[in-house]
């Protein structure tokens, strides 16, 4: 938890600042209250706690062989 404001808002203030950097976002929480209908928003990338070492590492090699997304002008 984060004092005053949540993981996603911290996210995109950084991403302001660094329109290079990927995000991962870690939760213990049910799939059912990050997921809207079915589909995480896009370019949110989860992990659901509990994970293993090899699944955050796949998810971490994934994320960051993707290329650098930027919102349209």
């Amino acid at each position: 938890m984060l004092p005053g404001k949540n993981g996603r808002i911290l996210s995109e203030e950084l991403v302001r600042l660094n329109p290079d950097l990927k995000v991962l976002f870690m939760t213990g929480y049910s799939r059912d209250a990050i997921v809207h209908h079915g589909r995480l928003d896009a370019g949110i990338f989860l992990l659901q706690k509990p994970i293993t070492q090899r699944d955050l590492a796949k998810k971490v090699r994934s994320l960051l062989s993707l290329p650098t997304w930027r919102e349209p002008t």
